[in-house]
């Protein structure tokens, strides 16, 4: 299986997309010059900016990544070749996805050292009212990184069952889209302004809580941009369940790759 995750780093090293999307990297040094405009709160903006754009990298990685690399081994017959080794199915392709999640979790490392940086320049030309806690940016960034790595998980159980790459790509920014309102939707249909609502609504916003991913329980930006605590049991619960939705994924993914025909 390392091989298969060596061999999966080196092609996206390789690839054009990873290439033109690792350029957008660049914008980092634009953030001071735009945090400056905001006279007051530099510090502040320069953080906000840049750990979206961490945030907005990693999404495109984890999508593009993530929902072509099984369909392009499939697309290109690399997959026979392959699996003509003594290698099971499920081993290659949760070697494939092991690259993906380890190459995301690089990038995250590499853009974080870069936001570190540029914010660590604003807060000395711009000494912020509330001091930054780098504790809480490395949580935010780490968390970021567990996020799109479900995230790829998706696009991997996507992958399984199509025979290209719209509903692999597609399919995971819709339930990326999804998952990050899940929570709201969920608290708003169990609370008193949602009187109106009938049962059946809400019997399918909250089917739709538990099935898909809730995306919202790894943002902690607000916390690293305003120096908000981060309760310890809440980082537990969340590794937790991106350990088990992971490992859910991709035991489906699994299975259904096992299964599937290839022509």
């Amino acid at each position: 299986m390392t091989s298969i995750i060596r061999i999966t780093l080196k092609g996206i090293f390789r690839d054009r997309v990873f290439q033109g999307i690792m350029v957008t990297g660049c914008a980092f040094l634009l953030i001071p010059v735009v945090a400056s405009l905001s006279m007051r709160q530099v510090t502040e903006l320069s953080l906000t900016l840049s750990l979206s754009l961490i945030s907005f990298i990693l999404l495109l990685l984890a999508v593009f990544l993530g929902g072509t690399s099984l369909w392009k081994d499939i697309e290109r017959r690399y997959t026979f070749s392959v699996l003509g080794l003594p290698i099971s199915r499920q081993r290659y392709m949760v070697g494939r996805f092991g690259g993906v999640a380890l190459f995301v979790l690089l990038a995250a490392v590499v853009l974080g050292v870069a936001a570190f940086a540029v914010v660590l320049y604003a807060s000395t030309l711009y000494p912020p009212e509330r001091p930054v806690i780098w504790s809480n940016m490395v949580l935010c960034i780490l968390f970021d990184a567990l996020k799109y790595i479900l995230l790829i998980a998706v696009a991997f159980l996507f992958s399984t069952v199509s025979t290209s790459f719209f509903l692999p790509v597609f399919g995971t920014i819709a339930t990326f889209l999804a998952g990050g309102v899940t929570q709201q939707v969920y608290e708003f249909v169990n609370s008193p302004a949602a009187k109106a609502l009938s049962p059946l609504v809400k019997q399918l916003a909250t089917a739709l809580y538990y099935i898909l991913p809730n995306f919202g329980a790894f943002d902690l930006k607000v916390n690293a941009i305003y120096g908000l605590a981060i309760p310890s049991n809440g980082l537990f619960l969340t590794v937790a369940y991106f350990m088990v939705y992971a490992g859910l994924l991709l035991s489906v993914a699994a299975a259904i790759f096992a299964r599937r025909e290839m022509r």
